[in-house]
């Protein structure tokens, strides 16, 4: 990877409450584009309002930048920041076939979870967007902290045998979202979209996307343009905007 990208702050704490509580709180600062990353987080939170600490040796981040898009094209940062994980995974180590995108936000390491995002706003209008991140580095979660359905966790260290540093698993992150961040801009989401797919985890195959609905099984066709995947099911083809993805 190049070095720390041009004009882009960054903070490291030893322990804070949430990395994105902090970007949250200094959107009026004139701080951002800012890397936030800390040793340990005591009050983080996941998806759907979800517990989301930070144990010391793994990382966790947020990346605060002003919105310069409608919000429907913000949201496609997520797939620009699951590009940008998988970059700097392979950076650190990881061999790229032992690694998967799976939708809308993790990484998997050998069909586990190895990292997560978290896109929120803040600010008025919204002004800003903050991109929580969250790698297991040293430790992963314990089954039985987790929820019966989810998928099963992976580290770096327990399962590549890799001991990389929060701090220098930064140092590679930063680069590739910038890389990643600047082939969006040039090129619109079509290559984002592409590059996802090329990774993306069981494309092809029958998955479950679980909403407060209820449940659409399908074949993973592809994503649409507006990030939507493609389920091919017994009724035809359908667009998930929004769910929890299970794999049979």
């Amino acid at each position: 990877m190049n070095g720390w990208p041009t004009g882009v702050g960054r903070r490291v704490f030893d322990t804070i409450d949430s990395t994105n509580i902090y970007a949250r709180a200094i959107v009026n600062d004139g701080a951002s584009p800012v890397w936030i990353m800390a040793h340990e987080q005591t009050d983080g939170v996941g998806r759907r309002g979800r517990a989301w600490s930070t144990q010391r040796g793994n990382f966790a981040a947020t990346y605060l930048a002003d919105i310069k898009d409608d919000l429907n094209t913000v949201a496609l940062r997520s797939f620009v920041a699951a590009l940008a994980l998988y970059d700097a995974l392979i950076d650190v180590g990881v061999s790229a076939d032992r690694l998967s995108l799976k939708w809308p936000n993790d990484v998997l390491l050998d069909g586990g979870k190895v990292a997560g995002i978290l896109l929120e706003t803040a600010g008025v209008g919204p002004s800003h967007i903050c991109i929580g991140i969250g790698v297991n580095l040293a430790h992963a979660p314990e089954p039985d902290k987790m929820e019966t359905t989810a998928t099963p966790a992976k580290s770096l260290l327990g399962d590549v045998g890799l001991n990389i540093s929060a701090e220098r698993f930064l140092d590679a992150l930063a680069p590739a979202y910038d890389a990643r961040e600047t082939q969006f801009r040039a090129n619109g989401f079509d290559s984002t979209r592409s590059d996802w797919l090329a990774h993306a985890a069981r494309l092809g195959e029958t998955i479950v996307a679980r909403t407060p609905k209820g449940d659409t099984v399908g074949t993973f066709e592809t994503l649409d343009q507006t990030g939507a995947v493609i389920l091919q099911t017994a009724k035809g083809r359908c667009a998930i905007h929004a769910a929890e993805i299970f794999f049979t």
